[in-house]
């Protein structure tokens, strides 16, 4: 038996014990090597390092991006192709299987194209420009799967591949992300069983504790694989287990199943990177990293976002300094997944011991008064605590106190929130909305009656467009800017995901973060200030000159110190230059 084999063969006694392990393995294995003859070519990897300075990742529904005659992912290809290829080398396309609610997460088969939004070519044209990003979305299916109907037949193969929990069971202990019902009743031939739906009636778990759904799950990831994607999001993954008595969240057969994927794409594609989507607190949400080796590359850096709206509303720094300088990485082969905004709201639970209770009511309040909406979930006791603001990132920024605020000032906030992400260690996700400053989309809540609505506004290509060739307009100044800071970025090793980074404390309005390249042979310090006044900023030890690259703009150092300007909201990314 190989490493490999031992590896995951430890896996399964851990999962199901000794017995059922010798069941499954073997099938397992046999999966494992059709894939491997069928794709020798991603079995050898083509060596070099996965990630680089270069790469970010474009967040996007596949219909993000419309026209009237033509399927939505060839109009995204075209305008990603005519405006980000030298902007973004990546794109996480989110779900574009068939679904049936959750705006895709509900899926109903995963090895499909949704035909609405175009074929299988489409996505690999797609890959032929950018590297691709899939969903895994395994932890629950669609009511109206091929799988979930069966079991709602009677069918035996699929009798056991969702979890059955009896009347009067106490679950009482179960995190939920949700203030819905945590069991759905539905008519079996056998009578009415209560079945675990931890997002929604529609969305059914699946059960890991029947290693056939396990096979299944590695099934599908190896056909994204082959189907050309390089990272892979395992979407909830933090529910993937159940166990009575327990919270039933980042539970140890949850990490040892993601652990036994990645031992399977290490045997399979080593060059694909697993990342985990689990929205719990910080500390929670890094145990993903596993031992640096063994789980997956990547985690969504879930904390950022609450506490840089945090940072710039209280135009104090100090907490997200605090926090940042506590970031570590078990290893060199892992990083964080930084983001901002996404299609989902912005995660509070992130900031619980990191925040106090009532910063976190103040931020509430001021993204209700900025027009946005506060979703919550149901707690072990029966009341509800706040979950995720539903907002778009910009608009959340802003200041209810001065409601006519200029483009300019809009703009520059924005910027200065997005330089600190684009600067931290890790690979940069951009919701496809963060590059064109869209507001809040309140008549599609009004619309759907679902607060993350407010962000998901499909666009018609020609208004786009349109508005991105008028200079004087918002999404105009707010994609020149960003596409600036990401072709600049690009350009530097000391942007590498896997290089250092030194967290400074030089003001307590300003964010300093000093990056250096893997081979050493370049640093820079990105200073961003995050109030409306501006800054002069003494840094001492610094080198006699420096430039910032993203003005062009010199320092020379007097005395034994460099004094930097900071405008209102600016960034500068300082490179020494002598």
């Amino acid at each position: 038996m190989t490493g490999f084999e031992e590896k995951l063969r430890a896996h399964l006694v851990f999962i199901y014990g000794e017995s059922q392990a010798k069941k499954v393995l073997p099938r397992l294995l046999a999966q494992i090597q059709a894939f491997r003859a069928r794709h020798p070519g991603l079995t050898q990897g083509n060596g070099g390092e996965r990630v680089d300075a270069k790469d970010a990742i474009l967040i996007t529904y596949g219909d993000m991006v419309q026209q009237e005659g033509e399927k939505p992912l060839r109009t995204l290809a075209t305008f990603l192709r005519r405006h980000l290829r030298e902007v973004v080398s990546g794109v996480h396309l989110l779900p574009f299987f068939p679904y049936s609610s959750d705006d895709g997460f509900s899926v109903i088969d995963y090895r499909q194209v949704d035909p609405r939004l175009g074929d299988w070519e489409d996505i690999h044209r797609l890959g032929e420009d950018f590297r691709l990003m899939f969903d895994a979305v395994i932890n629950h299916i669609s009511a109206q799967s091929a799988a979930f109907q069966g079991f709602l037949r009677g069918d035996p193969n699929y009798e056991a591949f969702f979890t059955v929990i009896q009347p009067g069971t106490d679950l009482s202990s179960v995190f939920r992300p949700r203030a819905t019902p945590l069991l759905t009743p539905f008519q079996t031939p056998s009578g009415e069983k209560l079945v675990w739906t931890t997002f929604s009636a529609d969305q059914i778990d699946l059960n890991y504790a029947n290693p056939a759904v396990l096979l299944e799950a590695i099934a599908i990831l190896l056909f994204y694989v082959a189907q050309g994607a390089e990272f892979i999001r395992l979407d909830a993954a933090t529910f993937l287990w159940k166990e009575i008595g327990t919270t039933c969240a980042n539970l140890p057969r949850t990490h040892r199943l993601i652990q036994l994927m990645r031992t399977v794409l290490d045997m399979t594609a080593p060059r694909v990177a697993l990342i985990t989507e689990t929205n719990v607190p910080h500390r929670e949400n890094i145990a993903y990293f596993g031992d640096g080796h063994n789980e997956a590359q990547m985690v969504y850096n879930f904390a950022l976002p609450i506490l840089t709206l945090h940072a710039f509303h209280q135009q104090d720094a100090t907490v997200l300094t605090d926090w940042a300088a506590s970031l570590t990485l078990p290893s060199d082969e892992v990083t964080f997944f930084n983001f901002l905004a996404s299609h989902d709201g912005i995660g509070i639970t992130p900031a619980k011991n990191i925040l106090p209770a009532e910063e976190i009511q103040a931020i509430l309040r001021r993204v209700q008064a900025l027009g946005g909406y506060v979703s919550y979930k149901s707690n072990s006791d029966g009341s509800q605590s706040p979950y995720e603001l539903n907002i778009n990132y910009l608009d959340a920024l802003g200041d209810p106190d001065n409601p006519t605020e200029t483009n300019a000032e809009i703009v520059a906030r924005f910027l200065a929130s997005q330089s600190i992400m684009l600067a931290l260690r890790g690979i940069p996700g951009i919701y496809f909305h963060s590059l064109f400053g869209s507001r809040n989309w309140r008549k599609g809540v009004e619309a759907t009656g679902r607060y993350r609505t407010i962000n998901r506004e499909k666009m018609q290509l020609e208004t786009l467009e349109q508005a991105l060739q008028d200079s004087n307009s918002l999404p105009a100044q707010v994609f020149a800017g960003y596409a600036h800071l990401l072709r600049l970025r690009r350009e530097h090793p000391a942007f590498h995901p896997l290089g250092a980074q030194r967290i400074l404390r030089l003001h307590p309005q300003v964010f300093a973060v000093e990056r250096t390249a893997r081979q050493g042979k370049e640093s820079i310090l990105c200073l961003t200030n995050i109030t409306p006044g501006a800054i002069t900023v003494p840094i001492k030890k610094h080198a006699a000159q420096s430039t910032d690259v993203l003005s062009g703009e010199r320092f020379s150092s007097s005395g034994k110190q460099l004094l930097v300007h900071l405008a209102p909201y600016q960034a500068r990314w300082l490179r020494v230059s002598g």
